[in-house]
């Protein structure tokens, strides 16, 4: 009978260390496969991307900026109520930059979302504008190549985050 026993227990242990090694494998797993996914914009850094809107926007959060380049278009996105721009900028901005030293002009779009008072919207989309404007001044871009539009109001029911950008499109 304490054969039985003593079968029984190994039983119960190699259950149990079965059940942590497979926790412990999973975890590793989870944690690998979301840093991969997510680690391009981890901390306001650059994402370059030719991806659907849909997976541009999912790399969007309310809590840091970002940029992505996507189908040529340089999109800077804001945290709430901040004008900073993401750590990378000039980066995602090198062809735009090489484009607008070589005679093309750059259109500067600023967005924001309907929510909140319009006029602090509005300004706030003017100078994330603003900032993303010097960064191109200060990397050599002449202001006569560069175009300011009036901030636009986002509407929709997207992410709310996807409003709160700024983007640069080179023009022929």
């Amino acid at each position: 009978m304490s054969s039985q026993d003593n079968e029984q227990e190994y039983r119960v242990v190699a259950v149990v260390l079965i059940a942590i090694l497979t926790l412990v494998v999973g975890t590793v797993l989870g944690f690998g496969i979301h840093k991969s996914r997510s680690g391009a914009t981890v901390g306001g850094s650059v994402v370059a991307t030719a991806a659907p809107a849909a997976d541009a926007a999912s790399a969007v959060s309310a809590n840091d900026a970002s940029v992505v380049v996507e189908n040529g278009v340089v999109k800077f996105y804001f945290a709430v109520g901040k004008a900073d721009l993401a750590a990378g900028a000039l980066v995602a901005l090198d062809d735009a930059i090489d484009a607008a030293k070589s005679g093309k002009r750059l259109v500067i779009s600023g967005f924001h979302d309907a929510t909140g008072d319009p006029a602090f919207n509005a300004e706030l989309a003017k100078q994330r504008a603003f900032a993303v404007r010097d960064a191109l001044v200060g990397a050599g871009v002449a202001e006569a190549s560069l175009e300011l539009n009036r901030p636009e109001e986002t509407t929709g029911t997207g992410n709310p985050a996807e409003a709160r950008r700024v983007e640069v499109v080179i023009a022929d």
